[in-house]
């Protein structure tokens, strides 16, 4: 059942940071929360995503993008998981752990340049696809 409130498919477009869409991919990657890019009413034509950690509570009208949608699938296979230098050394060796942040620090660079031209805006049962615009 959808949530109360201003229907989302009033939304044709959402602008990203990209910056903030690979934060908050990084962010639920890396943490046992999850980041989305929000967006919340009065619901228009061209709307400001923001990066939030999602609480799947009930009364709100906010909307939101999943930041793994709003990446190029290529990129996100290639995302460094935290066992890719320390599977190599079980002992904490600073050079792994060095190799690991600039393997991420690659990654991130990436990925900003992927952001995908279309993506899918929800709220509850409501689904809405939606244009990206990327900002800056």
């Amino acid at each position: 059942m959808a949530d109360s409130g201003p229907a989302i498919d009033a939304v044709r477009s959402i602008a990203v940071d990209p910056e903030a869409v690979v934060d908050a991919v990084v962010y639920t990657r890396e943490n046992p929360g999850t980041a989305v890019l929000r967006v919340t009413p009065p619901f228009h034509g061209r709307m400001r995503a923001r990066i939030h950690v999602f609480r799947d509570a009930p009364g709100r009208d906010a909307a939101y993008c999943r930041p793994a949608t709003l990446l190029e699938e290529e990129v996100l296979a290639v995302y460094p998981s935290p066992g890719d230098a320390t599977e190599k050394s079980d002992d904490g060796d600073p050079d792994d752990r060095a190799s690991r942040v600039r393997a991420l620090e690659d990654w991130r660079d990436r990925a900003e340049g992927a952001v995908v031209e279309r993506a899918v805006l929800e709220r509850g049962d409501e689904r809405v696809r939606v244009d990206v615009a990327v900002l800056g």
